[in-house]
């Protein structure tokens, strides 16, 4: 009997021991949450850095083109079509562009506003790269929102919108168009009609250097007579001359003379005299 109680009594507390141990063990932890990816920026709050030529670089299409507003002191409004890559000029048919300008907290509607094309050199026949309106006069000097509903490039239309609230090339120091080594290479060592005689003439120094902290007026109404910019077309600037195959010629700004530079180092043929950019 003895030994029925003993034997009893050890399964009794190894069964026990069993149950103990089971009920020690650790509930599973939960699994922590992996934290959520940030959102991705939309168009809203995708910045751009000032254009070549002061102005304000908006995107088209989610960046797959770029447009380059620049205001001018006399009303004049410039929109520079660029790629996706904001330093490549991008010609697109020639077409007349309808805006619609709004002063900031006028209650007054819309004012049409046409933009007319106005071929860079170098764009190719029917295409331009340049747009060129003009804000009615109750406009001038005021803070405006422009909206362009409908502009073709290639088998596409965009939509754009822009103001001049960013900077405006007339009231800005005139940006450098090329920077650094780029610049250095481009002014510094010579090739097509941009010769080592032009180079010694010019200061031996890129434009940026030479004309830094001058400010660029833009005119882009010359009159018959006046002397334009090679690039822009605008009226040119006195201050702004640089020496190419020996020929002086007169630009608008910094940037205008980066690429005439590179035109006459790439695409010597395409340069004319100086007595050929004067307004007929």
């Amino acid at each position: 009997m003895l030994r029925k109680w003993v034997l009893f009594g050890g399964l009794f507390a190894a069964t026990t021991a069993v149950l103990v141990g089971c009920n020690n063990s650790q509930p599973p932890t939960e699994k922590a949450a992996e934290p959520k990816a940030a959102p991705a920026k939309t168009d809203e709050e995708h910045g751009h850095k000032p254009g070549a030529h002061g102005g304000t670089l908006v995107s088209l299409g989610k960046d797959s083109y770029h447009a380059e507003a620049v205001f001018d002191k006399n009303g004049a409004v410039r929109l520079y079509t660029l790629g996706k890559d904001e330093a490549r000029v991008q010609e697109v048919e020639a077409q007349e562009l309808s805006g619609y300008a709004t002063a900031v907290g006028s209650t007054v509607g819309a004012t049409e506003v046409k933009f007319a094309a106005k071929p860079q050199q170098g764009d190719s026949a029917g295409k331009t790269s340049l747009f060129v309106g003009q804000l009615p006069a109750e406009l001038v000097g005021r803070t405006v929102q422009i909206t362009i509903n409908n502009i073709r490039i290639g088998s596409e239309r965009f939509r754009i919108a822009f103001s001049n609230t960013t900077s405006t090339h007339a009231d800005a120091t005139m940006p450098d168009g090329v920077g650094g080594e780029e610049s250095q290479k481009l002014y510094l060592t010579p090739g097509g009609k941009y010769t080592a005689e032009d180079i010694k003439a010019n200061g031996s120094a890129p434009a940026s250097v030479k004309y830094k902290g001058i400010k660029s007026d833009h005119n882009a109404k010359p009159q018959p007579g006046d002397k334009i910019c090679p690039v822009s077309m605008t009226k040119a600037n006195p201050k702004f001359t640089w020496v190419v195959g020996g020929k002086t010629y007169e630009f608008c700004c910094v940037p205008c003379i980066d690429e005439f530079v590179q035109t006459a180092k790439s695409k010597p043929d395409e340069i004319k005299g100086p007595t050929e950019y004067i307004k007929k």
